[in-house]
């Protein structure tokens, strides 16, 4: 027989005929800081999505916080820090030509009669949209889905045009998903279109994620924004494939709450924090189910996958209750909840319906569940006691179904459980799935969009311990914010960046030769990055940092921070495999190109060199296309020598680099170029 005992005291429960108890120590409840401001995010939750964007309402969205929801738990293991449009700078924006992958899931939810959609579903498409960017929209969907549920029109590119329009207050006019006349349409729309390609969905390129088909997707496109949170899980031609041929892949508003939430379930500081566990299928998600009890105070099961957790327990369970090779998996779950001394919560009772007479429901014992009977509710003795088990929780994860079976014969149970949860005070509550959301919200006005995240699958797989394809091709930021004061001893130094610094050998050199000024290094490797500062410490250098980031998307925000001036930039020896999608991270960007040009004081320098020509002849004509005229090769200076086909004789700067001595003492040549900032030609 089950019992529950308060949680701060001696504590919980789980049990059956068997009489095994698990208790869970005394909890500390600790505070959690929220990245939003306080009344920032639920601002945009007051209205119905079906209330149109104003320029006010996307300004209010982007300026909130001056973080990132992505970025903004710089320890979240398994989340990559992206960049984001909230951080993206908005001048870049404008004549770009940008492609939104937008989430059809959400978006075109709205068409069903007396939805609400996230408010923040559109504002992406909004701001590219204001900020002066030529905007095309991709997505997704099953056309012969009846999303509006007096209709049964198929839902065509048309249709779907139509009703982005009515919502954009903005003329979404419909095209070919893919046409060697799409860059010819793009240059000759006017900005006050707003392109939608055709829908995805049968394209065979694009869910096998062909690079030639990603290729052809992102012709003309200069930067990709991805909003299709509830795909990310997949690896698309349309959010993957993509990112190797635009020069930014950045993350949309939609998507940043998305990965907010997900952060959110996963990281959560408030105690006790307890799961509801929906649904059944415990094979599949056995790995989840492990991990939830890592992180959590207590599960509860309120669906099929509790008999399955009865059966390792050794308790009667109808055979046709038990999922087929599911024992071994339950099993694991319970000897985990076990070590970590944590409570799994089962129903003690539930409703049942006689199999060939559906209007006949009765109550009775999990252990004694005839033949020719279904549950398809818990029971009332259930709902009590976990209502009291909730009550004591400061978070709540509710993910799977609401409902305890899929049969509409049922007692309304779990959704009274769901219902009694918004009545909670200082409790955080998160449902995970498609559920009743609307039919939630409507029975209790505690819940809005913000407490749902209907994307199960994504949750899935990340509780699984899986990465996220769509989050991981986004371009990486940098997170931190640096304390120049702590890094050198006069910030107000000019600056000298090396971009993939390696072991450091260019820097310390260039560090003791000129006392004067501050030197930083890039560099994606963390261990060299560790041995740099070791070094630093070691020999107490006052004028030479790293850090570890990729600085083909992480270098206008760590630079623009910097109080001095930026002087000089060097790239070394680059990886020659340029033409390798694989090695995208690796290669020069526009990105990086672009914001060296922005950043660099006027008559600063970029030095350029490789022992692999053509590796520097790209890197030159990289510079030249997207310097935005303001930087030119310097061909005659006292300083300098070139010999007579443009490439510099010697090192400028008297320090080479590790793997430059390394080729010169083999008496193999160097590729060099110097290039200066000069006024805007263009």
């Amino acid at each position: 027989m089950n019992k529950a005992v308060d949680f701060p005291q001696l504590n919980l429960f789980f049990n059956n005929s068997n009489r095994r108890i698990y208790a869970i120590k005394p909890l500390k409840i600790t505070s959690h800081k929220s990245c939003f401001q306080p009344g920032s995010l639920s601002a945009f939750n007051k209205q119905k999505c079906t209330a149109l964007l104003s320029s006010s309402s996307v300004d209010k969205l982007v300026n909130q916080d001056e973080h990132s929801l992505v970025q903004e738990d710089a320890n979240c293991d398994g989340f990559p820090h992206v960049k984001s449009l909230r951080n993206f700078p908005k001048e870049e924006l404008f004549r770009k030509v940008v492609m939104v992958r937008f989430d059809a899931m959400i978006l075109l939810n709205g068409m069903k009669e007396h939805q609400s959609l996230p408010e923040n579903a559109f504002f992406t498409i909004k701001y590219l949209y204001e900020s002066g960017a030529k905007v095309i929209l991709v997505g997704s969907w099953n056309e012969n889905r009846n999303y509006r549920s007096h209709s049964k029109a198929r839902l065509t590119t048309e249709s779907v045009a139509d009703f982005l329009s009515s919502m954009l207050e903005l003329e979404v006019v419909p095209l070919k998903h893919v046409s060697e006349h799409l860059h010819s349409d793009v240059e000759d729309s006017q900005r006050s279109h707003i392109l939608l390609l055709e829908n995805l969905f049968f394209v065979k390129g694009e869910r096998a994620n062909c690079l030639n088909f990603a290729k052809e997707l992102a012709s003309g496109v200069d930067i990709i924004v991805n909003d299709a949170f509830s795909e990310c899980h997949k690896v698309l031609a349309s959010t993957v494939g993509v990112a190797s041929f635009c020069y930014a892949c950045i993350a949309g508003f939609y998507f940043e709450e998305g990965i907010y939430k997900l952060k959110k379930i996963i990281n959560t500081a408030g105690r006790p924090y307890v799961a509801i566990i929906g649904g059944g299928n415990l094979a599949d998600k056995v790995d989840a189910v492990q991990f939830l009890t890592t992180i959590c105070d207590g599960l509860v099961f309120v669906g099929n996958m509790a008999f399955q957790i009865l059966h390792a327990l050794g308790a009667p369970v109808p055979m046709r209750l038990v999922e087929l090779g599911a024992l071994k998996e339950a099993v694991k779950v319970v000897e985990s909840a076990k070590s970590r001394n944590i409570p799994l919560c089962l129903p003690r009772d539930v409703w049942c319906i006689k199999d060939h007479n559906p209007n006949k429901m009765e109550i009775v014992s999990v252990h004694n569940i005839h033949e020719g009977w279904q549950p398809v509710d818990i029971g009332p003795s259930s709902l009590e006691e976990m209502t009291y088990l909730l009550s004591k929780c400061k978070n709540i994860l509710w993910i799977g179904p609401l409902r305890f079976s899929t049969t509409k014969e049922d007692k309304g149970g779990t959704l009274k459980l769901a219902e009694a949860l918004g009545t909670l005070s200082s409790c955080d509550v998160s449902f995970v799935g498609k559920m009743e959301s609307e039919e939630l919200m409507d029975k209790s006005k505690s819940f809005s969009n913000d407490n749902f995240l209907k994307s199960a699958a994504v949750v899935w797989e990340v509780l699984k311990g899986g990465k996220l394809p769509g989050l991981m091709a986004l371009d990486r930021a940098y997170p931190f914010m640096v304390d120049w004061s702590v890094a050198y001893d006069d910030p107000m130094r000019p600056l000298v960046v090396d971009v993939g610094s390696g072991n450091g050998m260019f820097l310390f050199g260039m560090g003791a030769r000129r006392k004067y000024m501050n030197f930083l290094g890039l560099e994606m490797n963390a261990k060299l990055v560790d041995r740099c500062i070791d070094d630093i410490h070691r020999l107490g250098i006052h004028n030479v940092h790293f850090l570890t980031t990729n600085a083909t998307s992480t270098f206008r925000s760590i630079i623009s921070s910097y109080p001095g001036e930026l002087v000089l930039v060097s790239i070394q020896c680059p990886n020659p495999d340029f033409n390798k999608p694989q090695y995208r991270w690796r290669m020069l960007q526009r990105s990086l190109v672009e914001a060296i040009a922005d950043m660099l004081e006027f008559g600063g320098k970029v030095f350029l060199q490789s022992d692999v020509e053509a590796v520097t002849l790209r890197m030159k004509a990289d510079f030249m296309e997207y310097g935005k005229g303001k930087l030119v090769i310097v061909e005659h200076s006292g300083c300098v020598a070139n010999d007579k086909v443009g490439w510099l004789k010697e090192n400028p700067f008297g320090v080479p680099s590790d793997w430059e001595k390394h080729v010169l003492d083999r008496g193999a040549p160097m590729y060099r170029l110097l290039l200066s900032k000069v006024e805007s030609r263009g």
